[in-house]
C-alpha cells in the first residue's frame, strides 16, 4: 500500500497521506513518499493547484511515537547524525510545501497535531472539516514546541500573542477557534470538504498560471522583506513580468467577455 497517494486531473493534484490506521502519523517511509509526491507535483506543468489531505479520520497526528522506522539510518550514521538527518527530512516537508511552485490547499479532515499541524501551516490555504482538532503537540511529547517551521509560520498566520499561548500550552483547539483566529478560512461538513477544496482550486485557476505562482512567492517574500520599500519594489517587478506574458491580455479579455479563460502558461 502506498503511504502517500497522488491523483487528480484538470490542473489539480490531490495528495493523500495514507496511514489511516495510524492517524497518518509520520514515519520514515511516509516522509520519503511525501517528498517524492511533492517533487512530482512540482515537475508537472499541467498542475496548477495541489490539495493535501489525509485518509480516514485524521489529517496527520504528527510523529509516530511507536517508531519512526529509520533504524538503518541510526546504525549507519550514529545517533546524533541520524537524528539530525531525520529532523531535516521531516522539517524539509514544510519547506517543500512553502516553496512549491503551486498553491497548496490543506483539506484538514481530522486531527492535525504536531507535524500534521506544521504541514497545514506550510500550506497556503487551510479548510477544515467539522470535528477536526488542532494542537502544536511537540511540547506535550517532551520536545520544544518550535519544530518543523511552526515557530515561524504560526505567529504570521494567527499573530504572535495567540501563537505563544498555543505553543507554550500545547493544548488542543477545535475548528470554531481555528476559524476565529484565522488559522482556517472555512469550516465545512466532512462530506463537503474535498469538494470545497476543489472548488477553491478551480477559483484560483481562473487566474493566469504565472500570476498565481508569482503571487504565492511574493506573499511569502513580503513576510520576510526588510522594509515596505523592498516589498513594493518586489511587487513592481512582478507586475512588469506578468504584464509581459501572453496570458495577461487573455485574462483581461476573458474577464471583460465574461467567459472562461484559455491560458497557455506563456
Amino acid at each position: 500500500m502506498d503511504l502517500v497517494e497522488l491523483s487528480g486531473s484538470g490542473g489539480v493534484r490531490v495528495i493523500v497521506l495514507n496511514r489511516p490506521d495510524a492517524l497518518n502519523t509520520l514515519t520514515a517511509g511516509l516522509v520519503a513518499e511525501l517528498h517524492r509526491a511533492l517533487d512530482e507535483v512540482d515537475r508537472d506543468e499541467s498542475c496548477r493547484v495541489a490539495v493535501l489531505t489525509g485518509a480516514g479520520r485524521a489529517f496527520c497526528a504528527g510523529l509516530d511515537l511507536n517508531g519512526y522506522g529509520d533504524e538503518d539510518n541510526v546504525a549507519r550514521r550514529g545517533t546524533v547524525r541520524a537524528t539530525l538527518v531525520r529532523q531535516r527530512d521531516i522539517a524539509g516537508l514544510a519547506q517543500r510545501l512553502h516553496f512549491l511552485r503551486q498553491p497548496v490547499i490543506a483539506a484538514v479532515n481530522g486531527p492535525a497535531a504536531g507535524g500534521g499541524l506544521a504541514l497545514a501551516l506550510a500550506s497556503d490555504i487551510r479548510i477544515a472539516a467539522e470535528g477536526a482538532v488542532f494542537a502544536v503537540s511537540f511540547i506535550r511529547a517532551g520536545y520544544s514546541a518550535c519544530d518543523i517551521g511552526t515557530s515561524w509560520l504560526l505567529p504570521r498566520i494567527v499573530g504572535a500573542g495567540i501563537a505563544h499561548e498555543l505553543m507554550l500550552t500545547g493544548r488542543r483547539f477545535d475548528t470554531a477557534e481555528a476559524r476565529r483566529i484565522g488559522l482556517v478560512t472555512a469550516v465545512v461538513a466532512p462530506e463537503e470538504l474535498l469538494d470545497t477544496a476543489l472548488a477553491k482550486a478551480a477559483e484560483i485557476m481562473l487566474n493566469p498560471p504565472l500570476s498565481v505562482e508569482l503571487t504565492k512567492q511574493g506573499m511569502h517574500l513580503a513576510l520576510e522583506a526588510p522594509s515596505f520599500t523592498a516589498a513594493v519594489e518586489l511587487e513592481n517587478r512582478q507586475q512588469v513580468l506578468t504584464a509581459m506574458t501572453e496570458d495577461q491580455p487573455e485574462a483581461a479579455a476573458a474577464f471583460l467577455g465574461k467567459r472562461a479563460p484559455r491560458y497557455r502558461y506563456r
